[in-house]
């Protein structure tokens, strides 16, 4: 008899493991489909056996560019930003024990924008007039945008983390910082659009839309190597993040160093977010709805929910790119607006069919 229980609950347990696996798997599969899906639609249509071959460089040249230069960069930027801002959604909710906490709630994307539109507007570092063209407009310097662009991201996250230590506030508060910080920023770069003349605004505006075929393949490297990293860090501290679900007390107790650990994760969580906005723009709410979508079927195993919320991160962002190609086509929509769009009310409705099943 007292063999059964134990065999029972490791049976449990194994069951269980299987389940997650499986969602995992699933998952993967599904963000195979999507990749497929977006590389073959558009306004030319694209055979799966062409892209195959368009992948190891046999197919026609025509074909070929259009893979390798216009549609892989996309959908390659549209996996590794949708999975670093849903991986730092997840682990920033966990550590601020706040379902609101995300990138765009704290700020960190407004203090993005603002220092690209500084650096556009200020410092004359983006547009510049190109009277060859027909006026058309062109960007002078791209990599200072990117910096300030960073720069202002990192400095929310310092001021949020500054302000929690100096008066003591908890971590839910954390999250009305940065709705202060939001506003904040979102009227200083206001207040630059007023000042700048059309070109800078145009270019100010265009830059907030969010772009996914702005970043090459070297800053998709660099969106990629830093994710990895911060997955790396927060995958091992998976330990530390489930003990924080049962209370900070009780993490302590547990012998897990809370402050150092959300220090650690809302740098590492700031910094992945500021780069990706960095490049492409703000994306909105993907750091919020992927981890509470996959959460419903993962649960908040952060063994699983991590790899979970970043393959959902990936999988919404580039069906996203895919709708923003293919609605109006040729025209390509802006992909923060769109994933604002469709993201606010997928999350009310999660909310309350949340509310309604407690």
């Amino acid at each position: 008899m007292e063999n059964v229980i134990p065999k029972v609950g490791m049976q449990s347990y194994r069951g269980y493991l299987r389940r997650k696996v499986w969602i995992l798997l699933l998952l993967v599969f599904s963000l195979f489909l999507v990749i497929l899906m977006s590389l073959s639609t558009g306004s030319s249509v694209i055979s799966l056996g062409t892209i195959l071959r368009g992948l190891m460089g046999t197919e026609d040249i025509h074909s070929t560019i259009i893979l390798w230069n216009i549609r892989m960069p996309r959908v390659a930027t549209a996996i590794v930003v949708g999975a670093a801002l849903a991986m730092a959604g997840s682990v920033m909710q966990c550590v601020l024990r706040n379902p609101l906490a995300s990138s765009s709630t704290l700020g960190v994307s407004q203090g993005a924008s603002f220092g690209a539109a500084f650096a556009i507007v200020v410092l004359e570092a983006g547009v510049q007039i190109n009277s060859a063209s027909a006026g058309a407009v062109t960007v002078t310097n791209p990599a200072l945008v990117t910096v300030f662009a960073f720069l202002g991201g990192m400095l929310t996250t310092m001021v949020i983390l500054g302000i929690s230590r100096l008066s003591h506030l908890p971590s839910t508060s954390m999250v009305l910082t940065g709705v202060a910080l939001s506003s904040l920023f979102t009227g200083g770069t206001t207040i630059l659009q007023y000042f700048a003349d059309d070109v800078k605004i145009a270019s100010v505006v265009y830059w907030t839309f969010g772009d996914l075929g702005r970043a090459n393949w070297r800053e998709i490297s660099i969106i990629f190597a830093l994710a990895i990293l911060a997955y790396l860090y927060f995958l091992g501290n998976r330990w530390n993040y489930n003990a924080m679900e049962t209370g900070l007390q009780t993490a302590k107790s547990l012998g897990v160093h809370v402050d150092r650990l959300m220090l650690g994760s809302m740098v590492l969580c700031s910094l992945i977010t500021a780069v990706s906005v960095a490049f492409v723009g703000v994306i909105s709410f993907i750091g919020l709805i992927a981890p509470h979508f996959i959460r419903r079927w993962i649960g908040n195993d952060h063994r699983f929910l991590i790899p979970a919320s970043a393959l959902t991160g990936s999988i919404l962002l580039v069906l996203a790119e895919l709708v923003s190609r293919t609605i109006v086509s040729p025209s390509i929509l802006p992909i923060g607006a769109l994933t604002s769009f469709l993201g606010a009310p997928m999350f009310l409705f999660l909310l309350l069919k949340g509310v309604r099943t407690r």
